[in-house]
């Protein structure tokens, strides 16, 4: 009796310890599988859903009058982040501040928010950039240094061409690009009723 008792506590430890030895080789190739496949794929991961904002059909409008203008945009957001535009810099004007037109009423916001795989809007009747107290006056064919600052993603530089008052990026006669990227490109610029176009 003695011997059984002592007999199967041993079977007991020995099972034990082999399931212990199966289960921590088990867990070790987890890990290995885990820590070859999976860490590499984070980064580029967390990269794909972030923002990815890029300016198309940017423009100004030749103002009707100096000292004042107004600037259009969109901004295309492809990643599955949200980004906001917060402020807004140029070489011709002290003063470039964001608006959104509410009730015929334009209101000074403090950003314009872009959705993840989708578009932030700056256009006629709308979000639009207000360029105050300019330096120059602007004339169709000028070009306009502008950066854009975000909340998360990059700031993005432009050289925003003037187009004719009533002119829009794709027209016949307009000049400059379609989009803008981080780095400084040619981009159109597009008109504001009361700010010039």
């Amino acid at each position: 009796m003695r011997y059984a008792e002592l007999r199967h506590p041993r079977r007991a430890v020995a099972l034990v310890a082999g399931g212990v030895l199966a289960v921590g080789a088990g867990v070790g190739l987890v890990a290995c599988a885990s820590d070859g496949s999976g860490t590499s794929d984070r980064p580029a991961a967390a990269a794909a859903s972030g923002p990815q904002v890029k300016v198309v059909d940017p423009y100004i409008p030749q103002p009707a009058k100096g000292g004042m203008a107004a600037g259009y945009l969109i901004l295309q957001n492809d990643g599955g982040t949200p980004d906001r535009l917060v402020s807004v810099t140029t070489d011709i004007a002290p003063s470039a501040t964001l608006h959104q037109t509410v009730d015929n009423r334009m209101q000074q916001v403090d950003g314009i928010d872009i959705p993840a795989h989708g578009k932030g809007v700056l256009g006629r009747g709308g979000a639009h950039i207000m360029f105050e107290d300019t330096t120059r006056t602007l004339k169709k064919g000028d070009t306009v240094d502008v950066t854009l600052t975000f909340e998360k993603s990059a700031p993005i530089t432009l050289r925003v061409p003037v187009l004719g008052i009533s002119e829009r990026p794709g027209d016949a006669g307009a000049t400059g690009g379609s989009s803008g990227s981080p780095a400084s490109s040619d981009a159109a610029t597009e008109g504001h009723a009361g700010h010039g176009g």
